[in-house]
């Protein structure tokens, strides 16, 4: 699959485990399981760096097969879902990375660039993301919102 703002295809991905179902090496309880996914979100950790630590720590290669239902449903069930989705935060890091060091080096016109690209990213998300109804449809990204999260 392309990438959107380059000209290379892109070949590094994760490789998911080839089955669909549990694992029968797989000791952890899928009750264990969604008291291990709440305890960390409740910590503030990631749905990511949750994913890596149950792949990691407990031996849970895939939670979807094991509880029958995604991290996310699991952390909205439990009320500990983020407000923003874990990937357009990432984009809005990032945006706010390079605000600052455009601050500090005004003339650094690729970095301009990266940034007008990483704001259309963003846009485009956030566009999908209301549309699905996983935002509000009044959340709206500035550099000052950017700013505040």
């Amino acid at each position: 699959m392309a990438r959107i703002h380059s000209h290379r295809h892109g070949k590094s991905h994760q490789t998911r485990p080839p089955s669909k179902n549990t694992p029968n090496w797989v000791t952890t309880t899928p009750g264990d399981a969604k008291a291990t996914v709440l305890k960390l979100a409740k910590d503030g950790v990631s749905p990511s760096r949750i994913g890596q630590t149950l792949r990691d720590d407990y031996g849970v290669p895939l939670l979807k097969p094991l509880l029958g239902k995604s991290l996310g449903k699991v952390l909205a069930e439990g009320k500990v879902a983020p407000k923003v989705p874990q990937d357009l935060q990432d984009l809005i890091e990032r945006a706010q990375r390079v605000q600052k060091h455009l601050k500090a080096h005004k003339s650094d016109r690729k970095n301009v660039h990266s940034l007008e690209l990483v704001e259309a990213k963003i846009y485009r998300l956030s566009k999908y993301y209301k549309q699905k109804g996983i935002l509000s449809s009044d959340f709206k990204y500035t550099a000052v919102v950017a700013q505040l999260a």
